[in-house]
């Protein structure tokens, strides 16, 4: 970024290295009232100098500045006190929901990412996330989502019934198949209960709902997200299936489909396909749920092997 605010943000630092030199004589009196006043011009002159980081020309708002240091710094922890110093407000909180609920941005919460990753669903390893704090946040993806602030008003409604939060996050799902959600998304239909990550892998893992992340199916998925594939459950036997085993079969089949090679990067939203793991022995003959007893198949190739068995 071109230095343009570098003039701007020297005068400043004079400035205040002025005010502090005042503010050092008024320590030396009794008046508490004219010490408290004295620090005001020094606050302000703090906000501005934050301000000025990010000269006008690149970002004329806080919002834009929030956005701008964002995206200068993706995939990376950034306290709630350094948005505080470039955004040079103290409601950035409410300008980060803005960018994620009304603009698309996928910046999710410290509180989230601990909930995710308590579930075993987010497959990142270049930093802590159990240190993460509340107000600590990450940009997730580089690719605004211009569907987000319709698919939030629908959450609104969501997260109003009165449901569980299992049968609530199930609806949100239904309603946005095929379609990727971040877990922001989720977290407020579940009306912040911290539940909610837990909810979603039973949805997956005991219900058999075709819900996949970057780390249970779909490696081309942003960091966070999660989809359903398909209005369809998977058979019984099927979800009995680890997911760290079901991960694995993934992996070793390349992501596709072992009978006809289809792949989510053949996807469009007239193919209603997606992967499933299949049983080489039945799960009923006695066939267990090991990499080598499975493999990857896409629902149609899974369905015309089981309508090929009952012939």
């Amino acid at each position: 970024m071109p230095k343009n605010g570098s003039a701007e943000s020297g005068k400043l630092c004079n400035r205040l290295e002025e005010l502090i030199l005042n503010f050092e004589q008024e320590l030396k009196s009794e008046n508490l009232r004219n010490k408290v006043l004295s620090l005001i011009p020094l606050f302000h002159t703090l906000r501005d100098l934050g301000e000025s980081l990010i000269p006008a020309q690149f970002a004329a708002s806080a919002r834009d500045r929030i956005l701008f240091y964002f995206r200068r710094y993706p995939y990376t922890v950034i306290n709630g006190d350094e948005l505080l110093v470039v955004s040079a407000i103290q409601e950035y909180a409410r300008r980060v929901r803005e960018l994620r609920v009304q603009f698309g941005w996928a910046i999710i919460s410290g509180k989230t990412m601990k909930e995710m990753a308590s579930e075993g669903e987010l497959p990142v390893s270049n930093f802590e996330i159990s240190k993460m704090k509340p107000n600590d946040y990450i940009l997730l993806s580089k690719e605004q989502d211009k569907e987000a602030a319709f698919r939030w008003a629908v959450a609104n409604e969501t997260r109003k019934k009165k449901e569980s939060v299992r049968s609530k996050l199930l609806e949100y799902f239904r309603l946005n198949v095929g379609k990727p959600v971040t877990g922001e998304e989720l977290r407020y239909v579940a009306n912040d209960k911290t539940e909610w990550a837990r909810r979603v892998r039973e949805l997956r893992t005991e219900f058999g709902w075709p819900i996949t992340t970057k780390s249970t199916g779909r490696p081309d998925l942003p960091v966070g997200t999660y989809v359903l594939e398909a209005l369809r459950q998977s058979p019984e036997h099927d979800r009995q299936i680890p997911d760290p085993v079901r991960a694995a079969v993934l992996r070793r089949d390349g992501y596709k489909c072992a009978k006809c090679s289809w792949s989510h990067t053949g996807w469009n939203a007239s193919d209603p396909r997606h992967l499933e793991i299949h049983h080489l022995i039945e799960h009923a003959m006695g066939g267990q749920n090991i990499e080598e007893n499975l493999m990857t198949v896409c629902t149609v190739c899974h369905d015309d092997i089981h309508r090929k068995k009952k012939q």
